[in-house]
């Protein structure tokens, strides 16, 4: 079970103004999952009355980068370098939206970071209406480093 104190900070993050306005939730399923979703809202739906493109981009918008934080721990930099978003259908009711980064992924990541210096990951999130429908798919590139690169010898 995770600490109390984990537990409350990764509430507090649906309080952040930008997912908050949006009517975006996030939940931490484990370290390396989270689960979000968005209810169709007066504040983030279109003149057409759809999911406003900018709010299906913010619900997929950190959470790559935070599950990578955690999972390579204090020892790495990450930040989000680019991103890119393909509409696929109009996104109406709740959408969702699953992240996931295997362990064996953030192997690879910390392995090339320490063998390079850097290194710049692509994930990819499907977001999904009630029935399953793709609604948008999202690209996340991320930069991420140690932060001093071990001594050798």
């Amino acid at each position: 079970m995770k600490p109390f104190w984990m537990r409350v900070r990764e509430r507090l993050i649906n309080w952040y103004p930008p997912l908050l306005g949006a009517g975006i939730r996030s939940r931490s399923v484990d370290d390396r999952t989270i689960d979000v979703e968005m209810k169709l809202t007066a504040l983030n739906r279109n003149i057409v009355g759809v999911h406003f493109g900018g709010s299906l981009y913010a619900m997929c918008d950190p959470w790559f980068m935070l599950i990578l934080m955690r999972a390579l721990g204090k020892e790495y930099i990450v930040w989000d370098k680019a991103a890119g978003i393909r509409f696929v259908k109009p996104g109406q009711g709740t959408v969702r939206a699953h992240f996931h980064i295997p362990q064996s992924r953030v192997d690879e990541i910390r392995a090339a970071a320490d063998q390079n210096g850097k290194v710049e990951p692509t994930f990819t999130v499907d977001v999904l209406d009630a029935e399953g429908n793709v609604v948008a798919q999202v690209e996340k590139l991320l930069y991420v480093r140690r932060k001093n690169k071990p001594q050798q010898g």
